[in-house]
């Protein structure tokens, strides 16, 4: 299992997901996106993103639309996809990075704390109530110094070993006579023996 960063032909594989999921896709680039891949079969297994916002005193960095495929959770691809992003940040030269999500207890094991609205640079403001509007009611703003990341590692072990669970199948509902269209108040058969 590794992190890389997204292709021009994982686009369409991200945009399925994002919608699935009820993620946030607003001003969607697929080169501002990293995913989770399994090595041996090339399966994607989580995703997630860098947004950098201009504003008057310079550029904020923002982490959004993370998001991990079912069968993949529990097993340390969210949290390498978020290492990979706040490396990605720091690399750019961003000193914090910001995450505006309802998700804070998962974010705080790396580091990650909360901090009052009013302390968000101001184009963090509009974003957060337009989360708060769509896709994350309840979300909360947060931040960390991209050099005070650290990996649980309980979660480093689990990634080194992650493997696609089985989906469990879905059991098919018995099937009616009404599902054939045959109202069996009224129908009558040929072969009927009473």
């Amino acid at each position: 299992m590794y992190v890389r960063d997204a292709r021009n032909r994982d686009e369409a594989w991200l945009l399925d997901h994002i919608e699935a999921m009820g993620l946030d896709e607003t001003a969607f680039r697929s080169r501002d996106y990293v995913i989770a891949v399994e090595e041996e079969s090339n399966v994607r297994a989580g995703f997630g993103r860098i947004r950098v916002h201009s504003t008057d005193d310079g550029e904020v960095c923002e982490l959004t639309s993370i998001g991990v495929v079912d069968g993949w959770r529990r097993q340390g691809v969210g949290a390498h996809v978020i290492e990979r992003l706040v490396d990605g940040a720091e690399a750019e030269g961003f000193d914090v990075v910001y995450a505006l999500t309802s998700e804070h207890e998962f974010l705080s094991q790396f580091g990650f704390e909360g901090l009052a609205v009013e302390d968000l640079p101001g184009r963090l403001h509009t974003r957060l109530e337009g989360k708060r509007d769509s896709a994350d009611p309840d979300a909360v703003p947060l931040r960390i110094a991209t050099d005070g990341f650290r990996m649980p590692d309980r979660l480093r072990e689990r990634f080194k070993t992650a493997a696609e669970a089985e989906a469990e199948p879905e059991e098919a509902p018995p099937e009616s006579p009404e599902d054939f269209g045959i109202d069996p108040e009224e129908a009558t058969y040929k072969y009927d023996t009473s």
